[in-house]
Parts: C-alpha cells; sequence; structure tokens
C-alpha cells in the first residue's frame, strides 16, 4: 500500500492580513508542516501541494499572480514536490491530482490544509468517492466564522461539525500527535 500527503490551499491569504483570514491558520500550518516534515522523512515521492487560483477575480481572494494565492512558507514545497493547481473546491475535478496518485501506485491519502468546510470537505469526500483510503488530520485543518439568516456559526462548532460528519463515513479522523505516534511504530 503506496501513502500520499494531499496538502490543501495553505496559502498567504488565509492568514493575518490576508484576504480571506481564518481563525488560527497559524497553528494548523504548524502543525501541517509536521506531517509534512515525516513524509518527506519517509514517503518523499508522494507529496502533492494543492493551490487554488482564483478563476473569478469577484472570489476577493488567491487571485492569480498575487502574494496572497502563494503557498505559506510553513509548507514551502521541495523544487521535487509535485503542485496541483485548481480553480474549484474539489481538489481532483480538473486536476492531474487523480492520475498523479494512480501513476505512484498510491492507495492512501492523508489530508489536511484550508478550509475545513469548504475544500477539505470536497477534497475528503472525492478522495473516497474514487476509492482512496482516506485519513484527515483535524488539527492540520482551519476553517473561519459562517453566517446565513442572522445565524453565527463560530469557526470551531464549524471546524467540528464538518470533520464529524466526515469522521469514520468517509475517513479516518486523527490528530497530529497521533498521526506522527501511529506512524512511527509501524
Amino acid at each position: 500500500m503506496s501513502i500520499a500527503l494531499i496538502i490543501v490551499d495553505i496559502q498567504n491569504d488565509y492568514f493575518p492580513n490576508g484576504n480571506m483570514e481564518l481563525s488560527n491558520p497559524e497553528k494548523a500550518a504548524t502543525n501541517a508542516a509536521k506531517v509534512l516534515e515525516w513524509f518527506r522523512q519517509n514517503h518523499k515521492d508522494n507529496i502533492f501541494h494543492v493551490q487554488h487560483i482564483a478563476g473569478d477575480p469577484a472570489l476577493g481572494f488567491f487571485l492569480p499572480g498575487t502574494v496572497g494565492a502563494e503557498i505559506h512558507e510553513t509548507v514551502q514545497p521541495l523544487e521535487t514536490e509535485s503542485i496541483i493547481t485548481k480553480h474549484f473546491p474539489n481538489s481532483f475535478l480538473k486536476t492531474e491530482l487523480e492520475s498523479k496518485l494512480r501513476e505512484s501506485g498510491v492507495t492512501k491519502v492523508v489530508v489536511l490544509g484550508m478550509m475545513t468546510h469548504m475544500c477539505i470537505d470536497a477534497t475528503v469526500r472525492a478522495a473516497v468517492d474514487l476509492g482512496f483510503e482516506t485519513t484527515l488530520i483535524e488539527d492540520a485543518c482551519a476553517t473561519l466564522e459562517l453566517s446565513y439568516n442572522g445565524k453565527v456559526v463560530p469557526a470551531e462548532q464549524v471546524h467540528h461539525a464538518f470533520v464529524g460528519a466526515l469522521n469514520g463515513m468517509y475517513c479516518a479522523v486523527e490528530s497530529t500527535e497521533d498521526f506522527l505516534q501511529k506512524t512511527n511504530k509501524s
């Protein structure tokens, strides 16, 4: 069984002073960097950085050619690591991610990144639908407060609701520490 890391949208616009600041992106990115380092030491050929580039300027963030669209320094790709450019929440939709995973014989993926309620949710569900055994590193993800019809849902509740919905039926959910402890034992 071959395993791969999919790092979704850890980009500058999600950090302080970015155009779509999330809640606690630094903590998520720090944990993502720990998982990335483990993959660099153990599965360096199966690291995929996914970078969202806005297809429509009305989105207001991840605009082509901006600093905000660049991958954040905490998980900066090495020259040997794949960068997948996407224009939709689902990292597999109209990208080469699936074909690259299949070419590498990958059967299991580890997903982390930003935003939990949007691109992480869409990517995890797609990965499972495509037949990949999937693990979500929940504390290496971040999201933001949402609202509708005058109701406000705090970022932490948004995160837990989406992770809770994915847990078990779609994927295994683990913390960074649990993932690293488990993989270091095997």
